[in-house]
């Protein structure tokens, strides 16, 4: 039980962001997007540990999301490389350790991928693959399979990106959104619950903050398909603040611990 949920916890650092909201693009609906909530040199740093009242914060891992400091020519279209990273620590390595590491390449312009790189090692599992996206054609290419997709389709990296540029003024307690993601050579369809604006305090201060809890799969790890909390900061950056989830005893959480290059002031920081 421990030992998976850890595994899903690393994931859920980046696939649970992207499914935080619904790109809404098909065909029809690709147009270039404002790009209001991130630059070039933003990074994310959290860390990921236990916490009970027996044992108090114990640190299980480190994640990070960055963003690379200037844009990369991807077959003449400019894009953001961004890296997504998750490594176990300490004593969780004795019995569970990960490495997983996730690169994107994102459409200056439009904020869809043109290309994605995984390479996982978690336990006894290793995964590696490297997808290219033709996004005006609606095919892509992997390392084990050359599909069709919906124009303007996303990774777990490029979906959380294009969804932080997403207008939530209008945003309604129990309100959900869909989206849409390749993942495993599968695309995946999920929603978003829409709790309520809250202000959490960490480490780093107090924030305002929108709470969301993310669909997952029900199966060996979660028996609700809505059993962790998510907030993000309610401004223009909307940045993770804190992620958790409740086990037999305690909790596992994710929580940001540094941020630099941020694009926008305030970033809901009292």
């Amino acid at each position: 039980m421990v030992q998976n949920f850890f595994r899903f916890l690393f994931i859920f650092l980046f696939t649970s962001h992207c499914s935080l909201f619904n790109s809404h693009l098909s065909a029809q609906e690709i147009k270039p997007v404002n790009n209001e909530s991130f630059t070039y040199g933003e990074k994310l740093t959290f860390t990921v540990y236990y916490d009970s009242y027996l044992t108090g914060k114990v640190t299980a891992g480190t994640g990070s999301l960055e963003v690379s400091s200037a844009s990369v020519d991807i077959a003449g279209r400019k894009t953001y490389h961004i890296v997504g990273e998750g490594k176990s620590k300490g004593a969780f390595n004795l019995f569970f350790k990960v490495n997983d590491r996730f690169e994107s390449w994102v459409d200056e312009e439009y904020l869809f991928p043109w290309s994605f790189k995984r390479d996982t090692h978690e336990g006894n599992y290793d995964y590696k693959d490297e997808v290219k996206f033709n996004q005006f054609s609606g095919n892509y290419s992997s390392t084990r399979a050359n599909r069709k997709m919906p124009i303007g389709t996303h990774d777990i990296i490029s979906a959380y990106f294009h969804a932080r540029n997403i207008d939530f003024t209008g945003m309604k307690p129990g309100d959900t959104y869909p989206v849409n993601f390749i993942l495993d050579d599968s695309l995946y369809l999920s929603v978003i619950k829409f709790i309520d604006r809250e202000e959490i305090t960490i480490e780093l201060g107090t924030f305002h903050c929108l709470h969301f809890k993310p669909m997952v799969v029900t199966g060996a790890v979660f028996s609700q398909p809505y059993p962790m909390d998510l907030w993000i900061t309610d401004d223009k950056n909307h940045i993770p603040i804190l992620a958790k989830s409740a086990v037999i005893v305690g909790s596992i959480k994710m929580e940001l611990v540094k941020y630099k290059g941020l694009k926008n002031p305030g970033n809901g920081k009292d």
